[in-house]
């Protein structure tokens, strides 16, 4: 774990934010890891008649991932650039990629970056909720 730095810097994107982020993160993880957890979830057993015993609407599901998904891609597309780039910033603090020390250098590395794949980027992430918690531990906020 790395070393909590005290607050000298303002935040553009509201912790609060931030932690909604996380939770839609997290529920989006927790969607797949539970669908895949022992790798034969999906596999069907038939019976002696050989009808389908498996009452599983995947569509359902399937619609209310997408769903989350979609919503936290258009959370993020709502961000301005110095938002987004705070964003992308804590991520990268949670994962180690940069301390707290380094959090200015963070930001103005991901403000680099642009914004217009921002969560395309951040989505990709499988850990995106635990490092973005992570990182606003680290950060103290």
């Amino acid at each position: 774990m790395q070393q909590r730095r005290d607050k000298d810097w303002d935040l553009s994107i509201g912790p609060d934010t931030v932690r909604l982020f996380i939770l839609k993160a997290k529920a989006i993880s927790a969607g797949v890891n539970e669908d895949y957890e022992d790798g034969a979830e999906h596999e069907v057993e038939f019976d002696g008649d050989a009808r389908d015993n498996h009452h599983h609407d995947g569509l359902a599901e399937e619609e209310t991932e997408d769903l989350t998904a979609r919503e936290l891609r258009e959370l993020i597309g709502d961000l301005n650039v110095d938002e987004a780039a705070e964003l992308v910033a804590l991520a990268w603090v949670g994962r180690g990629d940069y301390d707290a020390s380094e959090w200015q250098d963070a930001v103005a590395e991901a403000r680099q970056r642009g914004n217009r794949r921002t969560a395309k980027y951040l989505l990709g992430m499988p850990m995106l909720g635990d490092w973005l918690e992570e990182g606003l531990e680290v950060l103290g906020a």
